[in-house]
This record gives structure tokens, C-alpha cells and sequence, in this order.
């Protein structure tokens, strides 16, 4: 009767045991109910579950109760055969020992896992299909002899734990395919709907971050430049070549405080494809762009000295070669404009840079020296600015220089929120007018594309100030 009332309890506590741990999916919490309702239903103090790592080719601590692991220390972990639990896993049987379990040989000691105070231990291995899933142990701080019964209660229980961990794990592999699938589409969805690369690269950044619960991340392209770097640096980090069609052209740095899984790799080396695409989608398209505007400008500035020379054709009384020379001028201007923008790859011109060059230019032809000074503040302009300015200095400083006496003054710099470009000399100022085509262009120029004024002024020679808005 009494083995009868026996067999009929363990019955239902496999029974509830394997209620509790199929309730749930999540493999943390299946692992928590596992080692709280194994220890219940044996009445023993504690009880340790291990899962089995593939990768690593050893058993992880994963659940504990009645005992914690001491934290700020490594997780306890042993290969099949290693300690007491290790030894049930390699032998595919139970383990028990009565008592002075920690003076057994077989025994592991975890510095951070106080199983010697435990006297009794009771180990199993976890199998689903003769396949290893991992081990668990139920331990009592008085000595105990386990019964045959109630060892085969727990390798009943440690049998059908395995389905429910396999389930598990199948479930938690699904999870993270989801999250894997979530974080590529976001990342597609960034690379095909930015026409901005730093927007595209930016996402791909905050995306890996966010996906692997990373400290930092960040993309380095091949000279060397980091694009978006994001958050710190951890104890762990991989880094990864962005390939395009077997060319190096950067590389994905991702930083965590947790090692990275083959889980998490084969997402960075997804994600490390799809920044590859985005880094040549984005450069193509910028080449594009780029291709496109060079275009624009130079067909406008074509039409500008298409323009200049009609003007120059309708003066009257001209000597050709003076008035070919000045067209040259006007042309260079032009061209010094181009040259800046693209030594600087950049949209805007340094027209203190751009005024050096051009008063440079315009000096060289002199037969006899002057005295030319020089003030220039930092000003930066948009290309058709900077064109527009380049034509009117080189006019009034050509001007300066042949009909100006022995020094020549220039000044650039801002004034209440406008640029202003003054050009003095000491000559006998204005002769005539001032209706010659050279100011006719300059101001045309002043008031079509700078809109700004033109002051021009006789003191102890001519003094011409260009002031428009930035």
C-alpha cells in the first residue's frame, strides 16, 4: 500500500512538474520553474540546472534555487565528465552520493558557487532523444540516500524537461530571427528611402546598437574615417569588413559588456552586408548628384561668358587686344571659382582664398610693380555667389591696377550681418561716367546675383565697396 500511495505521489508531482515548466516558452523562465518545482517535488534544499552549450562543447549554469551564484564573478561552467553534474551528463545515467558529497573526487569546486555546504547530491542528465540538452542536480544539507524511486522520478522529470527546453530554444531561435528579420528590414527600408549616405549610415548604426543590445557602434570607411560612432567602448568587441563585390571598402565595429554569440555574428555579418550596399548605393548616387550639378554649374557659367563676351562685342571704340585680355580675366575668374570648390569637395567657397588667387593672377601681368595689401576675413559663399563675386573683383581690382597710382588696398571681411569687398587705389580717381562695360558687368552683377549696392567714391583716388547679405 505504502509503495502504492508512493508511486501515486510521484505521479503527480511529474505531472504538475511538467504543467509548470510547458506553461511557458521563455527559456529563462522555463529553466527558474524547472530547478524551483524539481526541488519541490523531491523536498530537497537546492537544485542546479546546466544547459548544454554546442559552441562551447560544456555545461552553463543557467538556473539555480535554494542557492545563488555570487555575482561580479564568471557563470560556472564544465565540460562533460568534470565535476560530479558533468560526470552524470558524460555517462548518460544518474549520480547520487549520500553524503560528503564535496570530498568525492569527482567533485568541482566554483569559487563563486557555495555547493560544499550541501551534503547530499542527486545529479541527471538532461536528454531529448539520446541527444544532450544539459544536467541538473538536487542537493540537501543533511545527509540523504536518495531512493530507486525517487530516482527515477527525476530522470522522468529531467526527460520530459528536455522537450520543453528543445521547445524552448526553438521558440528563443525564432525570437531572434524575428528580431534579426526586424532589424534588416529597418535597415532596407533606411538604405532605399534615404537619398542622404550619412542618414543611411546613421540608421545602420542606432539599428545594430538597439538589435544587439550593443555599448557602441560604428562604421569605418576604408581612409580611415569613422561614420557615426555611437555610444562606448565595451569588453567585448567584432569587427567586420564591408565587402563590395570582393573589394575592402570599410568595416562595422560593434562593442559589448556580454560576449557576442554565432547568433549575434551572423547578424553583424548581415547587417555588415547591408552597409556595404548602403555605402555604394549612397556614393553612386552621390556621384550622380555630384555629376549633375558639375553640369548645372558649368552650363550656367557657359551662358555667363557666352553673355559677357556679347557685351563686350556691342562696346564701341575698343582696342581688341585690351578687351580680348579682359574676357581672358573674366574667364580665369571663373575658372578659379571651379578650382576652389573642387580642391575643397565642398559647396562653398572661401572667398578669401578665392580673392588671393584671383589678385595673384591679375598681378602677374603687370609690367612695372605695385604696392598691393591686403586684408581679407574669413567669408564663406555658395558657388553662384562666389562666381558673381569673383567677376566683380576682378574688374574693379584690372581696373585698379591700370588706372590707380602706385598702391592698391583690398579688404574683405563682414559688416552688421553683410558681406562687404572694398578695392581703393590712389590714382586720380574716376574718369568719365563710370558707363564702361567693366562696371556695366560689375553692376549687373552687384544687383542680379549679389544683390547687394555698389558705392563708388573719389577719395585720393578711387574707392569701390561692394556690400550684399550673406
Amino acid at each position: 500500500m505504502k509503495d502504492v500511495d508512493e508511486t501515486s505521489r510521484h505521479l503527480r508531482l511529474l505531472t504538475e512538474t511538467i504543467a509548470a515548466v510547458n506553461s511557458s516558452l521563455d527559456l529563462h523562465e522555463v529553466l527558474e520553474l524547472v530547478a524551483r518545482k524539481v526541488a519541490d517535488a523531491l523536498g530537497t534544499d537546492a537544485c542546479f540546472v546546466y544547459l548544454y552549450d554546442e559552441g562551447s562543447g560544456e555545461l552553463v549554469l543557467r538556473a539555480t534555487h535554494g542557492s545563488r551564484v555570487e555575482e561580479m564573478t564568471r557563470t560556472p561552467r564544465m565540460r562533460p565528465g568534470e565535476g560530479i553534474t558533468g560526470t552524470a551528463a558524460a555517462e548518460r545515467a544518474p549520480v547520487m552520493i549520500a553524503a560528503q558529497a564535496h570530498l568525492d573526487p569527482r567533485f568541482k569546486l566554483f569559487p563563486n558557487l557555495p555547493e560544499d555546504e550541501y551534503e547530499s547530491i542527486l545529479a541527471v542528465p538532461i536528454l531529448a532523444r539520446e541527444k544532450l540538452e544539459g544536467a541538473l542536480n538536487v542537493r540537501t544539507r543533511d545527509p540523504r540516500t536518495f531512493t530507486g524511486a525517487e530516482m527515477e522520478l527525476l530522470v522522468a522529470i529531467a526527460s520530459q524537461v528536455a522537450q520543453t527546453i528543445e521547445h524552448a530554444k526553438l521558440y528563443a531561435a525564432a525570437q531572434r530571427r524575428v528580431v534579426e528579420l526586424e532589424a534588416l528590414a529597418r535597415i532596407s527600408e533606411a538604405v532605399s528611402e534615404s537619398l542622404y549616405l550619412e542618414e543611411s549610415l546613421e540608421a545602420i548604426v542606432k539599428t545594430t546598437m538597439e538589435s544587439l543590445h550593443a555599448t557602441g557602434a560604428a562604421l569605418v570607411l576604408e581612409d580611415g574615417k569613422v561614420a557615426w560612432p555611437e555610444g562606448r567602448a565595451g569588453e567585448h568587441a567584432v569587427r567586420l569588413p564591408l565587402r563590395w563585390k570582393g573589394r575592402r571598402i570599410g568595416e562595422l565595429v560593434c562593442d559589448r559588456d556580454t560576449p557576442f554569440s554565432d547568433d549575434d555574428r551572423a547578424l553583424l555579418e548581415a547587417i555588415a552586408h547591408h552597409a556595404a550596399v548602403a555605402l555604394e548605393h549612397g556614393r553612386a548616387l552621390m556621384r550622380g548628384v555630384l555629376a549633375q550639378e558639375i553640369h548645372h554649374r558649368v552650363k550656367n557659367n557657359l551662358q555667363s561668358v557666352a553673355s559677357l563676351l556679347r557685351l563686350q562685342a556691342r562696346a564701341e571704340n575698343v582696342d581688341p587686344r585690351k578687351a580680348l585680355q579682359e574676357s581672358v580675366n573674366r574667364i580665369l575668374a571663373i575658372a578659379a571659382v571651379h578650382e576652389v570648390l573642387t580642391e575643397h569637395r565642398e559647396d562653398d567657397v572661401d572667398i578669401a582664398e578665392l580673392v588671393d588667387r584671383l589678385r595673384a593672377m591679375l598681378v602677374q601681368g603687370l609690367v612695372s610693380g605695385k604696392d598691393v595689401s591686403a586684408e581679407l576675413a574669413p567669408v564663406s559663399l555658395g558657388g553662384q555667389q562666389a562666381t558673381a563675386l569673383a567677376l566683380v573683383f576682378t574688374e574693379l581690382f584690372q581696373n585698379a591696377l591700370e588706372h590707380g597710382g602706385g598702391r592698391v588696398s583690398i579688404a574683405l571681411g563682414r559688416r552688421d550681418g553683410e558681406v562687404a569687398l572694398t578695392i581703393a587705389d590712389d590714382g586720380e580717381g574716376m574718369h568719365g561716367d563710370g558707363d564702361g562695360t567693366g562696371l556695366s558687368i560689375v553692376r549687373a552683377l552687384v544687383r542680379d546675383e549679389l544683390r547687394g549696392s555698389l558705392d563708388l567714391r573719389d577719395e585720393s583716388g578711387l574707392r569701390a565697396e561692394v556690400v550684399f547679405p550673406a
